[in-house]
């Protein structure tokens, strides 16, 4: 299961964006708990990039018709 995580903690000022959000697997959002990674001794495995509707598309609705690619800026 997956959980969302800060990568710098709310507690510290972290923000709720995207820049500073990342997807933990329970056992590493346990793990670094309410620390930063340096305080924890971890790395991330890459930075966030910013979500858009193709990877929405992509990861949650499935296909998509190639029909509507052109609309939505896939082709």
């Amino acid at each position: 299961m997956l959980t969302v995580d800060h990568i710098i903690p709310r507690a510290k000022g972290g923000p709720d964006s995207w820049e500073n959000l990342v997807a933990a697997c329970v056992s590493c959002n346990n793990k670094k708990g309410d620390r930063t990674l340096h305080e924890s001794q971890m790395t991330l495995l890459r930075r966030p990039i910013r979500p858009n509707h193709v990877m929405f598309i992509r990861h949650f609705v499935g296909t998509v018709d190639d029909h509507w690619k052109p609309y939505l800026f896939m082709n």
